[in-house]
């Protein structure tokens, strides 16, 4: 059993943490919706996941480098923390665009 992908998602999301950390983009700003947006997000793609696994378009990838951890048939519990990791950091970097595109049209507007 190897952790290498398992741990190499945890530093990711570590990184995740600290951008939104520093900027207060997603958590920092509001954590109570930012935990519904978050969870939100994971829930459906894991139904997502779970849907095509039993339309047999999803399958579970071997790989060296996973812990061979199932959380159901064909669903690694790696992807859980890859889901995590997809949906925080479409947050972070959603809020970090909003913010320079309406820093760009207030600069536009008041000029």
């Amino acid at each position: 059993m190897n952790i290498l992908y398992l741990a190499a998602l945890l530093v990711a999301l570590t990184g995740m943490v600290m951008l939104d950390r520093r900027f207060q983009l997603f958590f920092w700003q509001d954590a109570r919706r930012a935990t519904l947006v978050l969870t939100t997000g994971i829930v459906f793609f894991l139904i997502w996941d779970l849907t095509g696994i039993d339309a047999g378009v999803f399958f579970r990838g071997e790989g060296q480098w996973m812990t061979g951890i199932q959380l159901a048939p064909e669903l690694p519990v790696e992807e859980v923390f890859f889901l995590t990791l997809l949906c925080y950091m479409t947050m972070n970097v959603f809020v970090a665009v909003s913010r320079g595109v309406s820093k760009y049209v207030n600069k536009a507007v008041t000029k």
